[in-house]
């Protein structure tokens, strides 16, 4: 007997209201279940890329910042207490002009003290020259000793030795005289200030930077993992940031010979062609290509995903229309997306959007071919929507 039929046997004939009620219920849950059984089977249209050609060089992107080939830390010769300063930062000087002084007190009587030092000299030279002139005439009439005679041209030249010493004692305390004016030794521009007035400096103690005119380039630091990418000569192409349109050809001229001990990174300086446009400061990207130890595909950053911990990409299978994961390996990050060391070849396709939605063996809808790169030099990955 059937439950519908088992019901009805049960129920009294005044009921026969309930009954219509319950036979509709049951009429509609079978209806319901009807429509479950039909499922309509989820297609997902995406955007895709087909992975090109394989690169074998790539792009190395750095960047620095714009200094003179030859900067001088100028200190004084001498110790005192800065008294003026004539110049500030970011003033152009000519070769020649007084930048700082310091007090000169000291070294001017050192100058009077020497001075009269070699008028003492002067006065005992003469001296001794009467002293041995007056023996030579006694020892022509015999009326002296030899010895005498000797004893007299040596203390003479005593005198004069002692004259001389005085003489180089006051041209060394007219020199720091001299030295008490802090002056450009080459024409540059100012960048930096060490000391200002009444601050008392050491002989030797940096005052003042000038970045010399002349050539400049672009200092950038590069980690260890790249440093083999520069050497000496190497040609480089130097963007800034100020101006767009304003690209020049650079050269490295020097690589450190090791890595700096806090950043680990090393020191690559890049010269540059004189031009008015650049000027020192200035932020600066330099761009090299280097030789690629792997061969990298690139792909869209969005193409990425990650499961199980592992980085992934979803690829389509153009036969089922189906998506599968597949690990990749990572070699870099760039301007244009993800350099792909391992996991990908030539003819992939690889979906390049809403990675989020993906699921294995998932149908997709396509309508149309993708377009593949021209050539190794273009794009590795061309977009190309399908729908």
């Amino acid at each position: 007997m059937s439950l519908s039929s088992s019901i009805l046997h049960r129920l009294p004939v005044a009921g026969f209201p309930a009954v219509g009620l319950i036979v509709a219920a049951l009429g509609l849950a079978g209806c319901s279940q009807e429509k479950a059984a039909v499922v309509q089977e989820v297609v997902r249209p995406v955007k895709v890329v087909e992975i090109g050609k394989a690169e074998t060089t790539r792009q190395l992107d750095y960047s620095g910042s714009v200094r003179a080939r030859t900067e001088m830390n100028l200190g004084f010769r001498i110790a005192g207490k800065v008294t003026e300063r004539l110049v500030d930062i970011g003033q152009h000087v000519n070769e020649g002009d007084v930048l700082a002084r310091v007090d000169p007190s000291d070294y001017e009587l050192s100058v009077k003290s020497a001075e009269a030092s070699l008028d003492a000299a002067e006065r005992q030279v003469e001296t001794v020259d009467l002293a041995r002139k007056r023996a030579e005439q006694l020892f022509a009439k015999n009326f002296a000793p030899k010895s005498q005679l000797d004893q007299a041209a040596l203390s003479y030249d005593q005198a004069v030795a002692t004259r001389d010493a005085a003489r180089s004692t006051l041209a060394q305390a007219q020199n720091q005289v001299h030295y008490t004016d802090l002056k450009a030794s080459k024409a540059g521009i100012v960048t930096a200030i060490s000391a200002d007035i009444g601050q008392v400096v050491g002989a030797g103690t940096p005052v003042m930077t000038v970045a010399v005119d002349g050539e400049k380039e672009v200092l950038i630091a590069v980690p260890e993992m790249d440093i083999a990418g520069f050497r000496p000569g190497k040609d480089v192409k130097a963007s800034f940031w100020s101006d767009d349109a304003l690209t020049l050809d650079g050269q490295v001229r020097e690589v450190a010979g090791s890595a700096d001990p806090q950043s680990r990174t090393f020191a690559v300086r890049v010269s540059l062609p004189n031009d008015p446009r650049v000027l020192l400061g200035m932020t600066a990207n330099v761009e090299a290509t280097v030789d690629s130890k792997a061969q990298l595909v690139s792909i869209p950053l969005t193409a990425m995903a990650e499961k199980d911990g592992k980085q992934i990409v979803w690829t389509v299978d153009r036969a089922s229309d189906t998506v599968h994961p597949r690990p990749i390996k990572v070699a870099n990050f760039t301007a244009d997306g993800v350099a792909v060391a391992d996991g990908l070849k030539q003819g992939d396709v690889v979906v390049a959007a809403g990675t989020q939605f993906m699921a294995e063996n998932l149908k997709v809808k396509l309508s149309g071919d993708t377009q593949q790169s021209a050539s190794a030099e273009d794009d590795v990955a061309t977009t190309s929507s399908l729908r």
